[in-house]
């Protein structure tokens, strides 16, 4: 934490007093007194513990003056962000309780090992539940949706053996969010705490990001996405702001924070099968309507065709309904969209739909359909919860993709990768898979990005980047249009694009 503010002992302590234990052939101090009965046991034990334990109670009144400083407040505000509100948030390492509050969570608990904190934190934040346990030992018989890490693993003896007592408090669902010191920034912390411009800590650990990295699949945790943020950690006026909100977004290195979101890793359930909708948008598609539900596959527990025919000037509407009378063996839904453009009807077709994976799959066919089961699995093993196709790998049919476009969609790729933190090679193909349940979730939370998207791809992926979602890439064989023409205009479209990008950009990175 930065700091003005030297360490402060407890009024019982000659000034500027430290309680410090040898390790070998001598006799420690007895463990404080305000420790818990089964913490003094263990610091009995454990001299470094014990003289890491005082050091950090003794300092908990100095935090009441550090919790106003910039660095915490820019901790906070980009916590805030990670985590939406309204979810059941463990924090270990919570010190004063101040970010916890800040997440604004239905059900907030956080743990410290300082009793002084604890106390502090209970009294200002009473609507919350604070324990005082060291972070490994912590015990409870429900699980969290959020847990958070807030520059705590730079200080503990054993990282990996957190990692592992975590998967105990999580559940398939749940998001470990954590956040640690760039390398980068060591010999300036140093000098920092030297000149008394940072609280003094004790002796850190000082850990890559492919450190944590590497702790974390070791304990069974997959990282989603890594964000550096905090450029310049100090007050100054003007400059300070325009420096961690234009700056840091572009130079991630030199940031002095790491943030990582992670999973727990999937476990495949060999029974775990599900209902599934395939939304199918058609404006001017009436000779792929026939092809489309023949090879349409079924998949899981059942699958129901839904299609939203756009204002078409074809006859689409009216082959969507004799082929639906004509194959009574297939559930076939049919919508006539009443808003525009393709975001539009896969918003329609996704509040209609029964299943529990909702798919997109074009009209046009150019995503072949018998590669459906391919997302289905992905999704349905656990490996990813959003299914992103990827036709930029596999050779391509003549005429499939012209150059141009193939630059533009190349380009977006590269640019879209660097705005959601998770590799996103082809935002535009037009089949994408989630839990229904996800979805909605990302409707929720639609405001924060507004309701501006006319393709629906990059609603998608804006509300699944923003809720943690985790997002795979699947290649598939793009193949060339046999029927009709086209819906999307070059030139037109594409500034559209470049909009959203922006739009995006200020909304993700620029914050």
């Amino acid at each position: 934490m930065l700091s003005a503010y030297p360490e402060q002992a407890p009024a019982s302590m000659a000034p500027g007093f430290r309680l410090r234990f040898q390790i070998g052939n001598t006799i420690s101090r007895p463990a404080p007194s305000f420790l818990p009965a089964e913490a003094r046991d263990r610091t009995r034990l454990d001299p470094a513990a014990a003289e890491r334990r005082t050091f950090y109670e003794a300092r908990a009144g100095a935090r009441l003056h550090e919790t106003n400083r910039l660095y915490q407040h820019l901790i906070r505000k980009h916590y805030t962000f990670l985590v939406p509100p309204g979810q059941k948030v463990l924090e270990i390492g919570c010190s004063l309780g101040d970010l916890l509050a800040s997440v604004k969570p239905a059900r907030g608990t956080g743990v410290d090992f300082s009793s002084n904190a604890v106390r502090l934190a209970r009294e200002r934040y009473p609507e919350m539940e604070f324990h005082c346990a060291e972070a490994c030992e912590f015990k409870s018989a429900e699980t969290f949706d959020y847990i958070l890490l807030s520059d705590l693993i730079n200080e503990l003896p054993d990282v990996q053996a957190l990692f592992n007592h975590l998967r105990r408090l999580a559940n398939p669902h749940t998001r470990l969010v954590l956040s640690f010191f760039n390398n980068l920034w060591r010999p300036c912390l140093a000098l920092a705490e030297k000149l008394g411009l940072k609280a003094p800590t004790m002796p850190q650990n000082w850990l890559s990001k492919d450190d944590v990295e590497n702790l974390l699949h070791l304990a069974g945790w997959e990282v989603i996405k890594i964000e550096p943020r905090i450029l310049w950690p100090a007050r100054l006026p003007f400059l300070g702001g325009l420096v961690n909100k234009w700056l840091a977004p572009l130079l991630p290195h030199f940031c002095l924070s790491i943030f990582m979101t992670a999973r727990p890793k999937a476990e495949l359930v060999a029974q775990a099968h599900h209902h599934c909708s395939v939304i199918v948008p058609a404006r001017n598609e009436e000779g792929n309507i026939e092809e489309a539900v023949r090879r349409i596959p079924e998949m899981g527990l059942g699958t129901e065709i839904i299609f939203v025919e756009g204002h078409s000037t074809d006859n689409t509407w009216e082959e969507i309904q004799r082929v639906a009378r004509a194959h009574p063996e297939r559930r076939i839904r049919l919508l006539k969209q009443r808003t525009k453009g393709k975001g539009g009807a896969v918003r329609e077709g996704f509040a209609a739909a029964t299943g529990d994976l909702l798919f997109i799959l074009d009209a046009d066919l150019t995503m072949p359909p018998e590669e459906l089961p391919k997302f289905y699995e992905i999704a349905r093993s656990g490996t990813a919860e959003f299914v992103n196709g990827v036709r930029l790998v596999y050779p391509m049919e003549q005429q499939a993709m012209q150059f141009l476009n193939m630059v533009a969609n190349k380009a977006f790729g590269v640019t879209f990768s660097w705005l959601l933190g998770q590799r996103i090679k082809d935002t535009l193909c037009g089949t994408k898979v989630l839990f229904k349940t996800d979805y909605e979730r990302i409707a929720q939370n639609r405001r924060y990005f507004g309701e501006f998207d006319p393709f629906g791809d990059f609603d998608l992926l804006f509300g699944a980047a923003k809720l943690n979602l985790r997002l795979v890439d699947l290649p598939i064989r793009y193949r060339a249009r046999v029927y009709g023409q086209t819906n999307i205009s070059r030139w037109r479209h594409g500034w559209q694009l470049l909009r959203m990008v922006l739009f995006a950009a200020r909304r993700l990175k620029f914050l």
